[in-house]
């Protein structure tokens, strides 16, 4: 079938970005939309143009890097499935596919269909990680873990950062994404003694980089890992555990 592109063309964070419409002929439905950018890069280096600026890494929906919008959709068409996975199924031969970056304040654009979401990363580096002296390793069985909280922590830590949440959302917010990071860390032991200067961290930058949680739910459609909205009820209620257990040390210092 044949597809009309309208691709988003910014040289540098700086410049004034545009539509290009391009055409390509003999497209596969099963094709996925990061397939549909590689033969219009094909056409374009062939053409002597230069080729469309898309980031890209396994996919395979794990890594998160290949997210776009896609006709006002962040990532595509389908719910809850990453850009990499969106196929050309749903549409019909002759039809025109507006492709631009995810949009979000918080995501300057860099160049073509590649933003900056270094935000994200700046929400791991404030509290994100596990710093615990640990000592040796301890056996398996050392810390038993009920296998419904380990399954839900595994599902929280789904989270792939590709940050569909921060552009789907009215708000910019990226509550999805901490309270995923928040709850998987506080449920289990080890990275549980870190809880409290997790939470004032990390909520704290998520604050100032992102906006507020507009409580519309858009992120939960749009998230491939499927990360529920409680993780959105997570940000608040770490945060006030946190607080609720300071003032409690401060008394019984």
């Amino acid at each position: 079938m044949k597809l009309d592109i309208e691709v988003w063309r910014q040289a540098s964070p700086g410049a004034k970005g545009r539509f290009e419409r391009h055409s390509i002929d003999g497209v596969e439905p099963h094709l996925s939309i990061l397939e549909l950018l590689d033969a219009l890069n094909e056409q374009l280096i062939d053409s002597g143009h230069e080729p469309v600026a898309f980031e890209s890494d396994c996919r395979e929906g794990i890594c998160g890097a290949c997210g776009v919008t896609v006709d006002g959709a962040v990532h595509g068409p389908e719910n809850n499935v990453p850009s990499c996975h969106q196929r050309l199924v749903h549409y019909r031969d002759g039809a025109t596919i507006r492709i631009e970056p995810l949009r979000s304040a918080s995501f300057p654009v860099l160049r073509d269909l590649i933003v900056d979401r270094g935000g994200l990363d700046d929400i791991i580096r404030a509290g994100g990680t596990v710093a615990v002296d640990a000592g040796t390793a301890p056996d398996a069985d050392a810390l038993p873990i009920p296998e419904s909280t380990a399954e839900t922590a595994l599902d929280f830590a789904a989270c792939i950062g590709c940050g569909a949440c921060v552009a789907a959302c009215p708000n910019g917010s990226a509550h999805l994404f901490t309270g995923a990071k928040l709850t998987h860390l506080a449920l289990l032991p080890i990275p549980a003694l870190e809880r409290t200067r997790r939470a004032r961290s990390m909520v704290a930058e998520a604050d100032g980089l992102f906006g507020p949680c507009s409580l519309y739910g858009e992120c939960e459609q749009a998230c491939p890992a499927g990360i529920p909205l409680t993780a959105i009820a997570a940000v608040n209620h770490e945060r006030l555990l946190g607080g609720l257990r300071r003032r409690l040390n401060r008394r019984a210092g």
